[in-house]
C-alpha cells in the first residue's frame, strides 16, 4: 500500500495493475517536484480563478455601465436645460435691478413731496399767523374807530 492512498478497498478483481502503476508514478515525490507540473497548475489556478473573478463581477461592471449611460443621458439633459434657465435667472436679476432703481426713484420723488408738503405746512401756518395778527389789529382799529364815533356823537 503507498503513502498517497486514502482508503484501502480491494480493488485487485476490478482494476488493472498497470493502471494503478501509472497513478503511482503519477504522485510519486518526483513527479510532485517538476517545475513544468508546478507551473503548468499554477497556471491553470490562476486561469480559474481569473474566470471567477470576471464572472463575479460581472454584473458590478453591467450595474457600472447603466450608471455611465444614465449619467450620460443626465448630463445631456442638463446640457440642454441648463442654459436657457441661467439666461432666465440672469434676465430677472436685471428686471429686479431695474425694478429697484424705480422704487429708489419712486422713494426720493415721494421724499421731496413730503419736503415741499412740510414747506407748505410752514408757510400756511406762518400765513394764519399773519391773518390772525391782521385780524385783530384790524377788530382793534375798528373798536376804536365804534368807541370814537360814539364819543364824538
Amino acid at each position: 500500500m503507498n503513502n498517497f492512498q486514502l482508503f484501502s478497498f480491494p480493488l485487485e478483481g476490478f482494476v488493472n495493475s498497470e493502471a494503478t502503476a501509472g497513478a503511482d508514478t503519477l504522485l510519486s515525490p518526483a513527479t510532485i517536484n517538476n517545475p513544468l507540473l508546478l507551473l503548468g497548475c499554477s497556471i491553470l489556478l490562476v486561469a480559474v480563478s481569473l474566470t471567477a473573478l470576471l464572472v463575479a463581477a460581472f454584473p458590478a461592471i453591467q450595474d457600472v455601465s447603466r450608471a455611465a449611460r444614465s449619467a450620460e443621458k443626465l448630463f445631456d439633459k442638463l446640457d440642454r436645460e441648463l442654459p436657457p434657465t441661467l439666461e432666465a435667472i440672469r434676465l430677472a436679476g436685471l428686471e429686479l435691478g431695474d425694478l429697484s432703481d424705480e422704487m429708489s426713484q419712486g422713494v426720493q420723488s415721494a421724499a421731496a413731496v413730503a419736503q415741499q408738503v412740510d414747506l407748505s405746512l410752514a408757510v400756511v401756518k406762518k400765513q394764519a399767523g399773519n391773518v390772525q395778527t391782521n385780524t385783530r389789529s384790524v377788530w382793534v382799529g375798528v373798536k376804536a374807530a365804534w368807541s370814537t364815533w360814539q364819543d364824538r356823537r
